[in-house]
């Protein structure tokens, strides 16, 4: 008989072995999932985690990482801080989106004034209220009426999906569009436009914030009070009142500070990749990133790399749909199944497998 044994600690071991098992065996049941679509699971899973970086075609794809890779990132640095914390913010996602409305919206607003210097540092700032202030939401909710955070983040997430839809049909629509839904292409404002800074290698301001993101939560989950209040209200809620850490606060913060970044996540990629307020602006990075900052460890390194890790399924997975036929629900799945097999594999970090018969009491 299998029998699970507590640890008397958890185990370091696994606690990073686990992730790259869960990539593991995320690769063998994605194999099962791609023979029961008819597809080659060998030249499938080579499809999308070989070819984007080593491929004849890798120079194009390699800068894509980085595009993609970057809202990841920051999102997910941000959700990391409440999770550590035990503040479950799920509603990244329309958080992402009312800052990419807001960033947006200054520069439609200022359009088309020649003033970089000025209207895209207002675009950031833009972009970070929206992010926040749709974070408070739930986050004062919680504080004020004990609401659930989970639930009124989540719900947020479909109504921001109604804002997006009605900006792009109404109040941000293009005027010399004629009668298309969305917003100018603020890829080809150049006061607004986040294009590469090195040109060809995807390398723009949203991946250097995400870079600076990722320092700044490393420094201060490691060496500041704060990262210390972070942790201890998660690992010891009791102990950390005790300690004098304030709950309402360490919610209203990490609430904000989630928020905050995923707005800026949004603005970036309105500004850049994406280009325009659009019907279907909304890719489910927000979705995504609770993923990356699980897969991470919810470790600031560890969320670079998963991050990198979630970018290339991304570019492979619409590489295996052009060439291959792959469905792009299978992608999605494939995705899940990370988070998925990482919660069942993270067991072992707590608990150990003992093989014998149950004892009779």
């Amino acid at each position: 008989m299998i029998v699970l044994e507590k640890r008397p600690m958890p185990s370091q071991v696994w606690a990073w072995a686990a992730p790259l098992m869960a990539v593991a065996l995320t690769m063998l049941l994605g194999g099962f999932l791609f023979a029961a679509l008819g597809k080659n699971p060998v030249s499938v899973i080579r499809t999308i985690f070989w070819d984007p970086l080593f491929s004849e075609f890798a120079w194009f794809y390699r800068p894509q990482i980085l595009i993609k890779g970057a809202p990841l990132v920051l999102i997910a640095i941000g959700l990391s801080f409440g999770f550590r914390a035990g503040v479950w913010n799920i509603g990244a996602e329309g958080q992402y989106i009312v800052g990419a409305i807001c960033g947006a919206a200054v520069a439609l607003a200022l359009y088309p004034m020649d003033a970089r210097w000025l209207i895209f540092p207002l675009m950031v700032v833009a972009g970070a209220l929206g992010g926040w202030v749709w974070a408070m939401i739930p986050g004062v909710l919680r504080v004020r009426f004990g609401t659930n955070e989970i639930l009124v983040s989540l719900m947020l997430v479909y109504v921001a999906e109604q804002l997006l839809s009605g900006m792009a049909l109404g109040a941000m629509r293009n005027p010399d569009g004629m009668g298309f839904p969305g917003s100018r292409n603020l890829a080809q404002y150049p006061s607004a436009a986040n294009l590469d800074l090195i040109a060809g290698t995807g390398m723009h301001w949203g991946v250097v914030f995400a870079l600076i993101a990722v320092i700044f939560a490393y420094v201060t989950l490691s060496r500041h009070l704060f990262g210390f209040q972070v942790r201890l209200a998660g690992q010891a809620p009791r102990a950390a009142r005790f300690a004098g850490v304030n709950p309402a606060r360490m919610i209203l913060l990490c609430m904000g500070i989630s928020g905050a970044l995923a707005g800026v996540a949004g603005l970036f990629e309105v500004a850049g990749p994406s280009g325009q307020i659009s019907i279907d602006f909304n890719v489910g990075y927000g979705f995504t990133a609770i993923i990356v900052a699980f897969l991470g460890r919810l470790h600031p390194l560890g969320i670079l790399a998963a991050g990198a890790l979630m970018a290339l399924t991304y570019i492979g997975g619409g590489i295996a749909q052009s060439q291959l036929g792959l469905p792009a629900a299978a992608i999605s799945l494939l995705q899940g199944m990370l988070l998925f097999t990482l919660l069942a594999v993270d067991v072992l970090t707590n608990y150990r497998v003992r093989f014998g018969r149950r004892e009779v009491a």
